[in-house]
């Protein structure tokens, strides 16, 4: 009788073992689980937006794979194969996207976990005020917090600007992204937290774009570099 009593116990220290197994499956399987990322913009998130391609990559490089960029824009060229879809959609303004209501659909189509958003270029070149944009901001931030109660949301504080013909648009954009920090603090919450991340600093017009305000290699470069450390963190929450 002790034998059998003694392998009994033995069996069920066993089996004990077996059925803890599966929960670090479980766990490894959970902190893998794939973030749809989605870029809302204009002609500087999508044409062609490079600074995606390069973001995307250094993301892979660094073994953080589980993303799946979303949009219904499909990728441009940039050189090299990478997962570009997008919502960059060149010339729009913020003020139109949201009084036009125009993202719903498209956080439908996509269903993104994650929105980064660099807008108010062309809003700023209309000479529209900083309080309408963060004002469109906030209708746009309701509507991904309808689609998505717990979406998490990267706004930039956007790249200058100095396009010939537009002497003021350099600080409209300074006016623009002090109002975005104030705009993002009144609006984060625990559940849909907002991360600023700034695109403005170092960022120069005559070096790193091609007309005072799109991107050019040097630009895309560094435009990537900005938005990577907030968004592997960011990913890395999930």
């Amino acid at each position: 009788m002790r034998f059998a009593y003694t392998s009994l116990v033995a069996a069920l220290a066993w089996s004990a073992c077996v059925v803890a197994a599966p929960s670090a499956s479980v766990a490894e399987r959970q902190t893998s689980a794939t973030v749809r990322i989605m870029a809302l913009g204009d002609s500087i998130t999508g044409s062609p937006g490079c600074w995606r391609a390069y973001l995307w990559k250094k993301l892979q490089d660094a073994g953080i794979k589980n993303t799946d960029f979303v949009g219904t824009l499909a990728a441009q060229g940039c050189g090299f194969t990478y997962d570009g879809e997008n919502e960059g959609h060149g010339g729009y303004l913020a003020t139109n996207i949201a009084s036009q209501n125009l993202l719903p659909s498209w956080l439908s189509s996509t269903k993104p976990d994650v929105v980064m958003m660099h807008l108010g270029t062309n809003d700023v070149w209309s000479n529209i005020p900083a309080a309408n944009i963060t004002a469109a901001f906030s209708t746009l931030l309701s509507q991904m917090r309808t689609q998505k109660s717990t979406m998490k949301v990267l706004v930039a504080q956007i790249i200058p600007m100095n396009p010939s013909g537009c002497s003021a648009c350099g600080q409209r954009v300074v006016d623009l992204n002090a109002a975005i920090k104030t705009w993002a603090s009144s609006k984060n919450t625990t559940t849909s937290p907002i991360t600023v991340v700034d695109c403005w600093t170092g960022f120069e017009t005559a070096s790193m774009t091609g007309d005072g305000v799109h991107p050019n290699e040097a630009g895309n470069q560094k435009l990537a570099t900005s938005w990577y450390a907030l968004l592997a963190g960011v990913i890395k929450s999930f």
